[in-house]
């Protein structure tokens, strides 16, 4: 009987995996000109110019049909620049140019020991966000660019008080080997640059954007563009560091300029800590989860 109703639910066809196992190859036709090849199968069929359209609904549908699949439906995005490193790495750094006496190597260590600031407290931002995700439901999770510096502080964060991340990696010349720290199952690497930033956004709940360079400019201006056009909604996009972010650009001369309205400055805020960043997303969503971390992590910050 058992047998019998498993017939109502049997598969008509064999699945795309079992044809791909069955396909064997032959000599006749197993040529590297041969089209002998399910289309599936078929790398060099995949790759054609003609399949770009195919390409993007892939890298489209693959995090999201893995997000989905791992209940992850609201994310923080950290943003910053892959320049900056850990606190002990530039103080070794710094070591070293004293030692070396080299006045150009010397200033470029001194930059990055202050720089660094920011890699610890995107560290302990994320290292908040998740602990306090565990008091949410549904948790937020905290995603970034998959690379090293600020991306992988923010990783970092979330890993080392036992919590998953989520990084997008993206196929670049240099930069673009996923940092240890990101969720294995949760590590995605993209080609394209705008489904990349689709990925973003599509379950952000904020922004943090920590100091960075044309990268970190450019996802920081495409959200406020975004947002100031109503395509997408509001929501809290966080500077770190205000010192930074009005030395590199100066909003109140597009205001004066009539090149945005007055109301635009308001669509992001300066933030300086951790916690500041985490109080004004919570008071945001009305999250009454305490900004704290616990464990070892807490003692090494």
């Amino acid at each position: 009987m058992d047998d019998k109703r498993q017939e109502l639910t049997a598969r008509n066809f064999p699945t795309a995996q079992d044809d791909a196992a069955a396909a064997a190859a032959l000599p006749r036709y197993g040529g590297p000109n041969s089209a002998y090849r399910l289309a599936f199968t078929d790398e060099d069929f995949l790759l054609r110019e003609e399949l770009r359209p195919v390409r993007m609904q892939l890298e489209l549908l693959k995090p999201e049909m893995v997000q989905a699949q791992h209940g992850i439906e609201s994310t923080i995005v950290i943003f910053g620049s892959a320049r900056i490193p850990p606190a002990d790495v530039a103080q070794q750094a710094l070591d070293r140019a004293q030692r070396s006496g080299d006045a150009l190597a010397l200033a470029r260590a001194q930059t990055q020991v202050r720089m660094s600031r920011y890699y610890e407290e995107a560290r302990r931002f994320a290292a908040l966000v998740t602990e306090a995700s565990r008091r949410l439901d549904p948790p937020i999770y905290v995603v970034t660019g998959g690379g090293p510096g600020i991306m992988e502080a923010g990783n970092r964060g979330a890993h080392e008080v036992g919590g998953k991340s989520i990084g997008l990696n993206i196929v670049l010349p240099h930069e673009q080997e996923p940092n240890p720290y990101i969720t294995p199952e949760l590590c995605f690497l993209f080609h394209y640059f705008g489904l990349r930033k689709m990925h973003f956004l599509m379950r952000s709940i904020a922004l943090v954007c920590f100091p960075g360079g044309f990268g970190t400019m450019d996802e920081l201006f495409e959200v406020l563009t975004l947002v100031q056009t109503r395509k997408s909604r509001k929501r809290p996009v966080l500077l770190f560091g205000k010192d930074f972010w009005t030395r590199l650009i100066n909003f109140d001369v597009l205001v004066e300029e009539g090149m945005i309205s007055p109301e635009d400055v308001h669509l992001f805020q300066y933030v300086e800590t951790a916690e500041e960043a985490w109080a004004v997303i919570a008071d945001a969503y009305a999250l009454d989860a305490p900004a704290s971390t616990s464990g070892a992590f807490a003692d090494d910050i």
